[in-house]
């Protein structure tokens, strides 16, 4: 299994939120909002992912044409 390369992957992540430790670390920003039923920022459209609506409603309206 490959190993994580936190320094490519804080390049590449999409999340606004700038306080987040979990930053570039995919592994446990996954498992810190599957404890809270949520999704990833990465899992939503940049105008979605700055609401920090991290909802699973929210992530299904997205794929289905709602409201964004």
């Amino acid at each position: 299994m490959q190993e994580c390369n936190q320094e490519k992957l804080i390049k590449t992540c999409t999340c606004t939120y700038e306080g987040c430790e979990r930053k570039g670390k995919c592994c446990l920003c996954v498992a810190y909002h599957r404890k809270k039923n949520q999704l990833p920022g990465c899992f939503f459209p940049p105008e979605v992912e700055r609401t920090f609506d991290r909802s699973y409603r929210r992530f299904v309206e997205c794929r289905s044409g709602g409201t964004e």
